[in-house]
């Protein structure tokens, strides 16, 4: 039985003059779920995320939210949606607190039910303590964590979060993927974009790669590890004559391989078929993916 779905695209496009962002682009987000678009950038992302809300419009396809037509029931989906933009645009005169007000009062919440909706939000973001602070005075992680509480103050039922983590250093957005971890746990659906494989492989049930445009793989991580990297990797180091020569006897036993700086990481070697080189093993992982679907590195 199928799962209703939050988000449906058949077929988006997106141009910008000669630039094609989006390209044929089909997603499926079931209610419930924890999507990731992983892609650097460039990919299509942010351009995806602009269309869900319909800051952009599509040049071609059919886009759907909470069974919503957009454009056309785009303010209806909004309503319903919560959004973490990646660039920081809260109101650095107000308080916590009165950004979140605000937004309590643009997504219509009952006033007799603003104050308990703003307290559950603070109390998600780990925020309490900081509500009479400005914000230009909140560090860049309290200041992230605040943009996903005013995407949560009225409850919705989607979140897309674009690049929710940015810029951040490792030990705060540690704090952040507890935060999107609570909201996984509550059932919300969330579609995230994020450059950082390690968060995609984290917190996503699904992840979709995305490269110019365009969707080259989509799957639970583990699948898609299984799928394209095997269970293991053979890592050769040497100088680079010596990796030219791995990489082309790899290639002659049928095995895919990327570079790695200064190795060859021979991939699937867990099924080599008695192809055997000296080197290190280690488990395959979904920066494998990434790098042999779509050549690029990523952090």
């Amino acid at each position: 039985m199928e799962r209703e779905l939050a988000i449906r695209l058949r077929g988006a496009v997106k141009r910008y003059g000669p630039i094609t962002a989006v390209d044929g682009l089909d997603l499926d987000v079931p209610i419930g779920t924890c999507v990731g678009l992983l892609g650097p950038n460039g990919a299509g992302k942010s351009t995806t995320m602009r269309l869900l809300t319909a800051q952009s419009i599509a040049d071609e396809g059919e886009i759907e939210v909470l069974g919503l037509r957009l454009p056309g029931e785009s303010k209806m989906a909004r309503a319903q949606c919560g959004v973490t933009p990646q660039l920081d645009n809260l109101d650095t005169t107000l308080t916590v607190q009165q950004n979140l007000l605000v937004f309590a009062h643009l997504y219509r919440i009952p006033r007799g039910e603003r104050r308990a909706a703003i307290e559950r939000a603070l109390e998600m973001a780990k925020l309490v303590d900081r509500r009479d602070s400005r914000v230009d005075k909140l560090s860049g992680g309290m200041r992230r964590r605040l943009l996903i509480a005013r995407a949560l103050v009225h409850r919705p039922r989607l979140v897309l979060l674009d690049e929710p983590t940015v810029g951040l250093d490792p030990q705060v957005r540690q704090e952040l993927w507890a935060l999107i971890d609570a909201l996984r746990s509550e059932g919300t659906t969330i579609l995230m974009s994020t450059h950082y494989i390690e968060e995609a492989q984290r917190l996503a049930d699904t992840v979709m790669i995305m490269s110019h445009g365009k969707a080259v793989a989509t799957g639970a991580p583990s699948e898609l590890v299984r799928e394209h990297a095997g269970r293991q990797v053979l890592e050769v180091y040497g100088p680079p004559a010596r990796l030219a020569e791995v990489e082309a006897e790899a290639g002659s036993a049928g095995l895919r391989t990327r570079r790695t700086g200064t190795s060859i990481s021979i991939l699937g070697v867990d099924g080599a078929n008695g192809y055997e080189i000296d080197g290190e093993r280690r488990p395959a992982n979904l920066e494998d993916v990434f790098v042999l679907l779509t050549g690029e590195e990523i952090a």
